[in-house]
């Protein structure tokens, strides 16, 4: 595959995804929709690793960084179809636009981490105003979008910690192993959240909601990935994170469009502020 259709089926995905994850959970079924899309990925995948000749590999390597993994998969995936209920499905792309600047934060905790310059420390200052004002907009007497929003900001911890704990790891296993294996690890933590739940054991899914679980495990869990993997290996690491400047203005025009979602004012403001952010980010990163 080629590195430009691999760097736009990422943006696409990426962007299509927070809809997707919106029109899935909308049943009221998060978890199950959720545990029904990794199973899907996980066997999808499996038949394609074995079509490839590859295999699973279980050595106490591999093993710490599958579980390493798992933060990612199951508490920033569960914490945002449960967040998909409350808020509009643009809003999970712009949450998660701030994880370049989360790991940068993180970082600064870890031995040999990368000191942030003072173009990282702007673009975070711009960052945390942009969410201040996603607040402020989310501060409703009797709506649950701050509910929602705080469940986001979890969820993107919990992805970033999780990405910086794999690279921690470092086993070097090829991406689509990886990937199996952190789905394979997560998927009885769903299983177990499900049966504590009140969900019903038959996920109740729409017919666009079948749709969206059964894209989002070939496209966002398996295609998706796989795509982001390969442009990180071919191009520079500021170039990739373009991507975030892209997806959270093409996921908010999606929302509107085709879910009849209207964002409020301090939602596109602080949505916009995030954006001017990332880029002051990566510049400082060319830097």
């Amino acid at each position: 595959m080629s590195t430009a259709i691999a760097y736009i089926t990422v943006v696409l995905v990426w962007a299509t995804t927070p809809l997707a994850i919106n029109w899935s959970a909308e049943a009221g079924a998060p978890i199950g929709s959720v545990w029904l899309r990794m199973l899907l990925a996980t066997l999808v995948g499996m038949l394609l690793l074995r079509a490839l000749g590859g295999r699973m590999v279980w050595h106490r390597r591999a093993l710490g960084s599958y579980a390493a993994a798992v933060p990612g998969v199951f508490g920033a995936m569960g914490l945002s179809y449960a967040a998909s209920l409350h808020v509009p499905s643009g809003l999970i792309s712009v949450m998660f636009g701030l994880a370049p600047l989360i790991s940068g934060l993180m970082m600064q905790a870890l031995p040999g981490g990368v000191r942030l310059r003072p173009g990282h420390w702007l673009g975070c200052l711009l960052g945390l105003a942009g969410l201040a004002l996603i607040f402020r907009d989310a501060l409703v007497p009797g709506s649950t979008a701050l509910q929602g929003v705080l469940m986001l900001l979890g969820a993107v911890i919990c992805f970033c910690g999780s990405g910086l704990a794999v690279q921690r790891v470092a086993a070097g296993l090829p991406p689509l192993t990886q990937t199996l294996g952190a789905l394979s690890l997560s998927l009885p933590c769903y299983a177990l959240l499900w049966l504590v739940s009140d969900e019903p054991w038959v996920v109740p899914l729409s017919q666009r909601g079948l749709f969206a679980v059964v894209y989002l495990a070939l496209f966002g869990s398996l295609l998706g990935f796989l795509c982001y993997f390969l442009i990180l290996s071919r191009l520079s690491a500021a170039t990739v994170a373009l991507v975030t400047l892209i997806t959270p203005v093409l996921a908010l025009m999606l929302g509107m469009f085709l879910n009849n979602e209207q964002p409020g004012a301090g939602v596109l403001a602080g949505g916009g502020l995030i954006v001017v952010a990332l880029a002051a980010y990566l510049y400082a990163d060319r830097a």
